[in-house]
Formats: structure tokens, sequence, C-alpha cells
């Protein structure tokens, strides 16, 4: 395989609704996309970030320099075997995982094109081919908001609920979030709000039977995260620490959680994202596939991470009209009412490019060959 030529369009999107976290509002994405070119063939991936430097330390604007200047020259006219090498020769990029992970997506997709075969086969994947659903609901206006929010979402299909927290919109929250639905799969999402001076605040969650609380404390932090687990009931879920398999050998090692939530951009691609869900596995540790707000392409690849097999737990891959007024893919992707999304059969990650539509979100392009 050799990529003859790289091209990266920055695309925004409005939110049909804002999408708060620990760390602030969000309005409107700023995305960039990646097409990777061999042959005549074209791959896509796409970059994961924020466009503030608050879940990590990318950023949209950084990312595409990372990607004009680093990243992308160290692929451009190389062979490789495979996709599997492309992580290989960004290696010398230190951080920047979501990013390169984006040019890696692309590769891989190619890497699947050129075979006719699904991305999900290409990757390893296969062991289901409808992927369990749940949703993730940010921080609302107003406790009633998210309750109405939560029956929506139910009534949809979806197959398990998280709900954001924060110091002040936690417990009492819960509470009433379990008092009106006593019996759903619930989770709380922290986005590292929390220290270890909240044990005995965080200990009353307790008492709402919760799946997973995901990540509590630091966003690089392992050692807190078992030290708080010693001291509570509910299972921890490890998400922005975990940035590679050996990450998730020393949390496991540690009994830092009971859960881990893969990322795809997180852990820089679909190679790494594969090795952390096999060291899983191995330790009977259940993994579950995070979302980032991702436009149709980011999305398709969240499914075909999916149907790998030990993804035990509804992951964030919900449908594109919760969050786009309209996707750049086509079909856009779909929950059924009984809250699964058929893996599609296509070749690469199995749905169109809306092309009409991707140029008028497109704000700027460059090609580099």
């Amino acid at each position: 395989m050799k990529i003859e030529r790289v091209t990266l369009r920055e695309i925004t999107m409005p939110l049909v609704h804002f999408f708060e976290t620990s760390f602030g509002r969000t309005t409107t994405r700023r995305i960039i996309l990646v097409e990777a070119d061999a042959g005549g063939v074209s791959g896509w991936g796409e970059v994961s970030c924020g466009e503030r430097p608050f879940y990590n330390e990318e950023w949209t604007d950084g990312a595409w320099l990372i990607l004009r200047d680093f990243a992308v020259p160290r692929l451009l006219h190389r062979e490789i075997d495979g996709p599997e090498q492309a992580g290989h020769w960004m290696a010398h990029i230190r951080g920047h995982r979501m990013t390169c992970g984006g040019l890696e997506a692309a590769v891989w997709d190619l890497a699947a094109r050129e075979q006719d075969m699904p991305l999900w086969q290409r990757i390893g994947g296969g062991a289901r081919r409808r992927i369990p659903c749940g949703v993730s609901i940010g921080v609302k206006d107003s406790v009633e908001d998210l309750l109405e929010t939560i029956e929506r979402e139910l009534a949809e299909g979806y197959q398990r609920i998280k709900i954001k927290i924060k110091p002040g919109w936690d417990v009492d929250v819960i509470r009433q979030v379990r008092r009106r639905f006593p019996n759903i799969r619930l989770m709380a999402d922290a986005n590292s709000a929390y220290t270890l001076a909240d044990i005995e605040h965080l200990k009353r969650l307790d008492e709402f039977y919760l799946m997973m609380i995901e990540q509590p404390l630091g966003y690089d932090d392992i050692i807190d995260h078992a030290k708080l687990q010693a001291r509570i009931e509910t299972p921890i879920c490890l998400d922005e620490c975990i940035r590679s398999a050996h990450h998730a050998e020393q949390a496991i090692a540690m009994r830092a959680g009971q859960i881990i939530n893969i990322k795809l951009g997180r852990v820089g691609g679909f190679a790494e994202a594969r090795r952390v869900h096999d060291v899983a596995q191995a330790r009977n540790v259940p993994v579950w596939c995070g979302g980032m707000l991702e436009s149709g392409i980011g999305r398709a690849h969240n499914v075909a991470l999916s149907t790998l097999p030990n993804f035990l737990l509804p992951g964030d891959v919900s449908a594109s009209k919760r969050y786009w007024a309209r996707d750049i893919i086509v079909p856009e992707v779909e929950v059924s009412p009984e809250g699964v999304i058929d893996v599609p059969a296509g070749p690469g990650f199995g749905y169109a490019i809306d092309t009409d539509y991707l140029k008028s979100v497109t704000v700027r392009e460059e090609t580099l060959h």
C-alpha cells in the first residue's frame, strides 16, 4: 500500500441541542475529516478531538497543524504492508493520538475498500452484526428537562442511559432520576470533575445501583482511581486515562476500575484499540465504545469497532439524528426500536458520503501530495 494523496477538510455542523459536560457546553462542532487516496481508492477518517483542549490536550486547530506538518508527511508515498503499520510511522509524534488516529482510521478504511470488504471484517470484528446502543445525555438546564430527555430516549429504544455529572449536579439529580426510572440501566460520567477529597460524597452514589461511574478523577490518573475504587461499591469505568494497551494493563493490575471505555481516537486508532480490547478481554474486563460527538464517518467507525467480541456493554454509538439535523453520510446511522444498530455490509465503513452536503459544510480544505 502506498498513500499517494491526503485531503484534509474541516467541517462545521451545529448540534440539534447543546451538549454540556463538566468542562463546558458545545453548540457547534468543528471536525477534521481525513481522506487518504491510493490507486484511485479513497479511505476516510475523522479526528474526534474537541474545539478546545479541555477533554485532553488536543483541539481542532492544533490537530490540523499536526496532520499537515507532521503526521501526513510521514505516511505519504511510503510503502507499508498494511494499515497495521500506519501507527508505527507516526509513533515519533508524542501524544496527539486523536489527530493521528483520524489518519490511521482513514488508512484502515482505505485498506478495507481496496480488498472490497467491510471495515469491521478488516479489523477482525464481526462477533455481532447488531450493536446494542446506549445514549449519553449532557448536563441540562433543569432536572425536569433531564427527565423528559431520558423519557424520550427510552421511547426510542436505547438500552442504557448515561448522564453527565459535576459538582452541584450529581447525587440529588441522580436520586430524582432513579425515583422516576427505578429499573433502567443507568450510569454517570464525571469527566474528571472530582478529586480524592470527594470520596465521601462519591460514596453516596452507591445507593443508586449504577452500572458504573466514568472517570470521576483526574484525566491522566490511575493511582487515585485505584484508591477510590477500593472505597466505593459502584464500578469505576476508566476513559481519559487509558490511552494505550499498556495503560490498560497498569490500571487493571492496580484495580483502578472494573470497566474500560475504548474511544477510537483517544487510543490512536484501530490498531491500538484492538490491543486495549485484547488486554481487557484476557483479564475478563468488559469494554464499551465511547463517543465524541462524531459525524457519520466517525460514528460508522465506532460501529465497526463495536463488533469486536469484548464490547459487551451498550456504547455511546447512537443515531445520527440525536446530534445532526442532517449528517454527512447516507443513509444516516439509525437505531431500531429495540435499541440496536445493524452493522452495514458494504465495503469500508459501509456508508456513502453525501458529497453535496459535505461541500456545503466544509470551511477549509487542503490536499497534500
